[in-house]
C-alpha cells in the first residue's frame, strides 16, 4: 500500500489538490483497504460497490460523506490504477432540503458589535464586508490590501483562483486602523506566532462566542457571514454576475442559489443601510 499511497499523493500533487482534499482521499482509500484487509489494487468492481453499500447501511454515514468517499475511490482507480472505467452506483436516502438560517443585517451588526476584541472585530467585519470564506480570511497578507485602488486581493482561493474584491472606504479605514495598532508584517491576522496566520478554529470559536453574546440562536458558523453578504447584496440590487465574481464562483448556478434564500417579503429591515455604512458600503438608491 505504501507504493500505491505515494503514487496517489504524486498524482494529486500534479492535479493541484488542496491539502485537505488529499488527506480526505487518502483516508478513504485506507478505510477501504482496512475493510477488506487487502491491498486495494486486488479488489474488484463489485467489492467497491459492496463497500459503498456497507457505508450507507451499516455505518450509516451521511450522504455527503458517502459521496466524498465515492469520489475518492473513483479517483484512485481511474487515475492511479488507471482502470478503464469505475462505474459505481451510490444510492443514499434523499437529503432533506432546508433553507439555511440566514442572518439579517441587524443580526450581523449585533454579532460584530459583540466582538469586543479589536482583532476579531476587524476579522468578522472583513469576512462579512468582502464575502470571504474563512480559509481566505486567515490567509490574507498585508500586501493583499491595495489601498490606492480600494481592492482586497484573494490569492489562490478555492479552486486555486485569484480575485479582486472592492473595499468600501470605511472598511479600508478599519484595516488601516488595525494595521496601526497591530503592525502585522506578513500575514494580516496572526495568532501567538506572528509569523503564521491565525488558525481557522480560533476565528470560528470567536464568531460563536460573539453570536452567543448577541443572543442569536440561529444555527450556523462563521460561513453564515458569507451567506449573509451574498443575500444582502442581492437584496440591495447587486447584479448576479458581479456577485459571482466577488464570491469567486466558477458556475453562475452556485450564485443563483442565493436568489432562493432571500426572504420573499423583500424586507430589508432598514438596518441594512446602517450596516453598509458601518462597513463602508453603498446602497442602491
Amino acid at each position: 500500500m505504501n507504493d500505491l499511497r505515494q503514487r496517489m499523493i504524486d498524482q494529486m500533487l500534479l492535479k493541484g489538490f488542496s491539502e485537505r482534499t488529499k488527506k480526505t482521499y487518502l483516508d478513504a482509500v485506507s478505510l477501504l483497504a482496512r475493510h477488506y484487509h487487502i491491498s486495494p489494487d486486488k479488489l474488484q468492481s463489485q467489492d467497491l460497490q459492496n463497500w459503498l453499500l456497507y457505508l450507507v447501511k451499516e455505518r450509516q454515514l451521511s450522504p455527503a460523506t458517502c459521496r466524498v468517499y465515492l469520489n475518492a475511490i473513483r479517483y484512485f482507480y481511474l487515475h492511479v490504477l488507471q482502470w478503464p472505467d469505475c462505474d459505481l452506483q451510490l444510492i443514499t436516502p434523499k437529503r432533506k432540503q432546508r433553507i439555511p438560517d440566514l442572518l439579517s443585517p441587524s443580526e450581523v451588526r449585533a454579532i460584530i458589535d459583540n466582538a469586543t476584541n479589536p482583532k476579531y472585530r476587524t476579522m468578522l467585519s472583513v469576512c462579512y464586508g468582502c464575502g470571504l470564506r474563512v480559509s481566505e480570511l486567515v490567509s490574507l497578507q498585508v500586501k493583499d490590501i491595495n489601498g490606492e485602488q480600494h481592492l482586497l486581493q484573494v490569492i489562490q482561493g478555492k479552486g486555486f483562483k485569484d480575485r479582486n474584491i472592492p473595499l468600501p472606504n470605511s472598511l479600508l479605514q478599519l484595516l488601516r486602523d488595525y494595521w496601526r495598532s497591530f503592525r502585522p508584517t506578513c500575514y494580516l491576522f496572526t495568532g501567538r506566532d506572528t509569523n503564521k496566520p491565525i488558525s481557522i478554529t480560533s476565528v470560528q470559536k470567536y464568531f460563536t462566542q460573539s453570536k452567543n453574546r448577541a443572543a442569536i440562536k440561529k444555527i450556523g458558523g462563521i460561513h453564515s457571514l458569507r451567506h449573509a453578504f451574498a443575500t444582502h447584496q442581492l437584496s440591495a440590487g447587486m447584479p448576479l454576475h458581479q456577485l459571482k465574481n466577488i464570491l469567486g464562483h466558477t458556475d453562475l448556478k452556485s450564485t443563483e442559489r442565493y436568489l432562493h434564500w432571500r426572504p420573499e417579503t423583500g424586507d430589508k429591515e432598514g438596518n441594512f443601510d446602517l450596516l453598509l455604512t458601518m462597513l463602508g458600503g453603498q446602497t442602491n438608491e
